[in-house]
């Protein structure tokens, strides 16, 4: 295959289905741009269920790994892969990587990976807090520490 994805405007894709769908034995996805609302990406079947299958692997082997000890193996190569967990404890390092081993293998199972990205971009908020000595300040500051999740605003 060429190009790993490529770009159509969903109008297209909605005249021509036949010629999008085509497309998809040149690229592994094509991009559907729609104007109101989120992109879509349409996918083979077979090419889905394949990254699924390295994502349960992948899930496991971080799993795998990390139970077997080689925790000091697995915080370095962390670290390479997400450069901001620098910024974090040692103690939260161990957090994350309890949590990601946990959360990955459940997504893996329901073939949802979205908990992981919301998960990894918790931690990378919390990065950007070490990071910044007065905002770390701030918060260390507040009486009650962490007041939980915001509220969304209400309409006026």
């Amino acid at each position: 295959m060429g190009a790993v994805h490529e770009e159509v405007p969903f109008s297209e894709f909605l005249h021509r289905p036949g010629a999008a769908a085509d497309r998809l034995n040149v690229v592994r996805v094509l991009r559907l741009r729609r104007r109101d609302a989120d992109d879509l990406a349409l996918v083979r079947a077979d090419q889905m269920e394949r990254e699924a299958v390295v994502v349960d692997f992948t899930a496991r082997l971080l799993g795998g790994l990390i139970r077997s000890g080689s925790l000091d193996s697995v915080r370095r190569v962390l670290i390479e892969a997400l450069p901001w967990v620098t910024f974090l404890p040692e103690s939260d390092v161990d957090q994350l990587l309890s949590e990601l081993v946990t959360v990955t293998q459940g997504a893996a199972s329901l073939d949802n990976l979205t908990p992981v990205a919301v998960l990894l971009a918790q931690w990378q908020h919390t990065a950007e807090v070490y990071s910044d000595p007065t905002l770390l300040e701030k918060i260390n500051r507040e009486p009650e520490g962490d007041f939980g999740p915001a509220q969304p605003p209400t309409e006026q």
